[in-house]
């Protein structure tokens, strides 16, 4: 069974982890392909929150093995806290799978990640502070220690040594720092953290097919978002790895040919946390009511997210760099409040037309958005049950999304409960599928046809 993958398709915030609650329903494996602990998700079950920071979604099924997978970083102090959180709330964790080929995060990465930050001032790039770009910056120069190099003590002491003597350098001469002590950190990784972690390490590559090959349906499940990639997103205002779907393949281990289905998740509007360009930000009452109604506060950080209207060039862009099959629109009953709704549907600047984003930043940070206005709906849409009760001009706003960014709408977030939602029609793809949705139904749910399915 090819796999499913779910993609941000803005700056992150859009609600990735109740999509992926939802699906999970419906999956044996759920795969984390990147990212580290700088990215949080928010899920609510029975009324009751539980914010994720390392831990897939998917822990929280009994059914479903949650995967770490190589292409995340991960400090073990944090996960084995986020562990203990979960299971004193009654969630087993035990079948939680960590990549022994996953990077570790380690002290003097949060601590130069900070001091780096400060040295920065006001050109900083409003990163988290918690050492995910330095973990990334040690990979990619091959100096990184790995989860599994905790299963080797003597290993793991060389790698450290090594590595610490040069981090050492850097503390002392530029940021007048006192040494790190390789010894403390040894005793603190190798000792309860390893003794923690050590049943969950795994050939998560080997896990993966496995269950590919028997025919299981695996979900891989992205941090950030396509405008944080560090390829395609805003530089250098962006994260240290690959959250579009291509990322899923190099952070899971799985060839483009596993991947059949991928969501790209938008809000009905847009919001960016940190530093970077932002066409469409409101600075005035309706970004403060964006950010009221929506709760737009960082679940790691806590910081106030800057708000701002639809933007359709990103998403289209994020279509094309994803290869998206559908789009989940989240969050539309924060609209509710609203009499008109604006979306941006192009870019100007010095005179031209953008239907995507300039490849150059000079003009992307110029860039003036061109808008189009739709009515509002002004009633409660958190009690909607089905697509009938959507007032039209709800599903009009969903249909111009739906037409600006050239892909289907298939679902629409109504509200932040786990059940919120309503299936109206299913946008996946059927392994039987002969092109012909006149044909399809589902004994499950009894859909027929295309269409919206409203979470």
């Amino acid at each position: 069974m090819p796999g499913t993958v779910i993609v941000g398709t803005q700056w992150g915030d859009e609600g990735k982890g109740k999509l992926t609650d939802l699906l999970t329903k419906q999956m044996q494996v759920v795969v984390r392909y990147q990212g580290g602990h700088n990215a949080g998700h928010t899920i609510v079950v029975d009324g009751e929150s539980f914010a994720l920071q390392l831990v897939p979604s998917g822990i929280l099924y009994p059914w479903v093995t949650p995967v770490i997978g190589n292409g995340v970083v991960v400090d073990p102090a944090v996960l084995v806290a986020e562990i203990d959180g979960l299971e004193a709330r009654g969630v087993d964790c035990s079948r939680l799978k960590v990549s022994g080929n996953a990077h570790l995060i380690m002290p003097y990465h949060s601590e130069l990640d900070r001091l780096t930050e400060r040295k920065l001032g006001k050109n900083s790039l409003g990163t988290t502070k918690r050492g995910i770009g330095p973990a990334y910056a040690d990979k990619a120069a091959r100096v990184g220690l790995r989860v599994q190099d905790l299963l080797d003590p003597k290993i793991f002491r060389e790698k450290l040594e090594v590595v610490l003597k040069e981090k050492n350098l850097i503390l002392a001469k530029i940021h007048n720092r006192l040494p790190l002590s390789a010894d403390d950190i040894a005793d603190l990784y190798l000792g309860e953290l390893r003794t923690r972690i050590e049943p969950m390490i795994a050939d998560s590559v080997g896990l993966v097919h496995d269950a590919l090959e028997e025919g299981a349906n695996v979900l891989f499940e992205g941090a950030q978002a396509t405008f944080l990639d560090l390829d395609h997103g805003t530089y250098p205002f962006v994260t240290s790895s690959n959250p579009v779907a291509g990322g899923a393949l190099i952070g899971a281990g799985v060839g483009p040919m596993h991947i059949q289905r991928v969501i790209g998740v938008a809000k009905a509007y847009i919001t960016r946390v940190g530093a970077g360009p932002f066409p469409t930000e409101l600075f005035d009452d309706n970004g403060d009511a964006l950010v009221d109604r929506g709760h737009e506060y960082g679940t790691n950080t806590g910081r106030r997210r800057r708000p701002g209207w639809f933007d359709a060039v990103m998403v289209r862009q994020a279509v094309r760099l994803n290869s998206l099959t559908e789009l989940a629109v989240t969050k539309l009953d924060v609209l509710d409040a609203f009499d008109t709704l604006k979306v941006c549907v192009a870019y100007e600047a010095d005179g031209q037309k953008y239907l995507h984003p300039p490849y150059h930043q000079s003009i992307l940070h110029k860039v003036k958005p061109v808008y189009e206005e739709l009515p509002g709906w002004n009633l409660d849409l958190t009690a909607a049950t089905t697509l009938d009760d959507l007032p039209e001009a709800a599903k009009s706003y969903l249909q111009f999304l739906s037409d600006a960014c050239g892909v289907p709408v298939g679902l629409v977030g109504v509200g932040p409960g786990r059940e919120q939602f309503v299936q109206f029609t299913d946008t996946s793809v059927s392994e039987d599928d002969d092109d012909d949705d006149d044909d399809w139904d589902d004994e499950d749910t009894g859909v027929v046809g295309p269409g919206i399915l409203v979470i």
